[in-house]
């Protein structure tokens, strides 16, 4: 049987192994690097509508205090209301701009009397871990223009701490935030844009990119692919050498052809001497 070395227990494993890396491939690396890509177009192109569509009411976005999702990430809306500075919160260890950051939390009472976190912007640290002087809000009412963002999660789920006379968060999250400074907020928070009343510095846009997901995503077909394939060869291979690897004995019986035997060097060296002892036997 030609094919009977699959049975062999190393072949088994190699086979399972090689069907078991195809299917991750195709079922599971492959489809969540394309579900990247789409997620990273999708944002991209939500950033292109924020910079070319007008501002339009909260209410008319999120009515009722609804929570905002993916769709509704990066729109401009406006809202009126008043800061509320005793709630101000200081995000941590944050990067923009590819520089260490801190970014300016603080709640914002609205006329219908409920209250969101705006994000007013960024400073830089001063020795690591302190933060600067930084302008306060403005007080009074105030009308604001302000991009929706999607609340962060803490994956340890830490509640606010005090350092250097301020209060910090580690994720900017409404409802953490709302928590430590004992005022309820809507969920998701309103990076406010530039020249804004209360703005620090601006918040910058997310570059627009598409990322090496569709790359990746071809690489793991590429892969699931050639895995098989691979397999395949190895087997036509094997196949070949034990089908025709056997030599008919004179009675028509099958036998293996024997390799010569490699000879030992004090073999080699014993002949040596051997045809030495009869080469000068020869000229005596």
């Amino acid at each position: 049987m030609r094919f009977g070395f699959l049975l062999r227990p190393g072949w088994i494993g190699l086979l399972l192994l090689v069907g078991v890396f195809s299917m991750l491939c195709f079922t599971v690396l492959a489809p969540w690097q394309f579900d990247r890509h789409a997620e990273t177009q999708a944002r991209n192109e939500a950033v292109r509508a924020s910079m070319r569509a007008e501002p339009v009411p909260l209410e008319r976005v999120l009515p009722d205090g609804a929570a905002p999702n993916e769709s509704d990430e990066w729109t401009r809306v406006t809202f009126t209301g008043h800061y509320l500075p005793r709630g101000e919160t200081l995000a941590w260890q944050r990067t923009v701009l590819g520089e260490p950051a801190f970014e300016v939390l603080t709640p914002f009472r609205l006329e219908d009397g409920t209250t969101l976190l705006v994000d007013r912007g960024f400073i830089r640290p001063v020795e690591s871990t302190r933060a600067p002087e930084y302008p306060d809000p403005p007080s009074g009412t105030v009308r604001v223009t302000a991009r929706i963002r999607l609340d962060e999660h803490d994956s340890e789920n830490r509640e606010l701490f005090r350092h250097d006379g301020h209060r910090w968060a580690y994720a900017i999250n409404a409802d953490t935030v709302g928590r430590g400074v004992d005022i309820p907020m809507r969920p998701g928070y309103f990076s406010l844009v530039a020249d804004q009343p209360g703005t620090v510095r601006a918040m910058p846009l997310p570059r627009l990119e598409s990322g090496p997901y569709l790359s990746y995503a071809m690489q793991w077909i590429i892969f699931g692919t050639m895995a098989p394939l691979a397999a395949g060869y190895l087997i036509h291979t094997e196949a070949r050498s034990s089908g025709g690897g056997a030599a008919r004995t004179p009675s028509g019986g099958p036998s293996r052809r024997e390799r010569p035997r490699r000879k030992s060097v004090s073999e080699l060296v014993a002949e040596e001497e051997r045809r030495e002892r009869e080469g000068a036997a020869g000229t005596e």
